[in-house]
């Protein structure tokens, strides 16, 4: 699903130059649910925008589903993020004036599915996360741990090849986290990539495989017994 060669990305820093990533080897396979783990300044956010098309390698290769990730254009980039890749954020990045079925039908409407669709969608993912009772809330009604829900189903209405979630607990006490980590591997175990960025050892052994980061390489790629959310919720 994913293959990821030599890797390289420099940051310009006035007349220095900061090298993040320094030759990164990663394959990661149809239904893999794995964490990216490393310190502040370990290079896995500037991987995990790479690889969600936001940022642009300046050496080494990139193929998402069999599809060379190289030279986009910013349009193609966005109708390749729609097309491949659901993203959670820690913010949950929800539009405050739209309700929970408005926001999880906004990437559809950027795919030109007609209105009648987009909220069939909208609330079949709103019940799969178990919030179809909370379809017309605003945000500002709602509790961390149901926005990140919200976040999840705006995510998967479009679906894409691989979930690509960004801190998806950072902001959320421990129970919500575990419940959200719940949530995320019934998802996988249906079948669906997932890619995690943490900083928490805990979440991190709550996916199948944990990639470590360290100035830029990896230092460790371990597979590991899966500790299930639901054991802890």
């Amino acid at each position: 699903m994913i293959q990821i060669k030599e890797l390289q990305k420099s940051y310009r820093m006035g007349s220095n130059e900061l090298h993040v990533l320094k030759g990164i080897n990663l394959d990661i396979k149809e239904g893999e649910f794995v964490s990216i783990m490393g310190s502040s300044g370990s290079g896995k956010s500037t991987l995990l925008n790479i690889i969600g098309m936001l940022d642009e390698a300046d050496k080494g290769s990139y193929v998402l589903d069999d599809v060379p990730i190289k030279n986009l254009s910013e349009k193609k980039a966005a109708i390749y993020r729609n097309k491949f890749l659901g993203f959670i954020f820690q913010s949950f990045n929800l539009i405050n004036y739209k309700n929970a079925a408005e926001n999880v039908a906004l990437p559809l409407y950027y795919q030109g599915i007609s209105r009648k669709i987009r909220k069939e969608k909208s609330l079949y993912y709103l019940e799969k996360v178990g919030l179809e009772d909370r379809a017309h809330h605003l945000p500002s009604e709602l509790s961390g741990g149901q926005k990140q829900r919200v976040a999840i189903a705006r995510a998967l209405a479009s679906e894409p090849k691989v979930l690509l979630a960004d801190e998806p607990t950072g902001a959320l006490d421990t129970k919500t986290s575990y419940e959200v980590m719940d949530f995320l591997q019934g998802i996988n175990d249906e079948g669906k990539t997932i890619l995690v960025v943490t900083h928490e050892p805990d979440i991190a052994n709550m996916t199948k495989r944990i990639v470590m980061l360290k100035d830029g390489v990896i230092e460790k790629d371990t597979f590991v017994e899966q500790v299930r959310a639901s054991e802890h919720v």
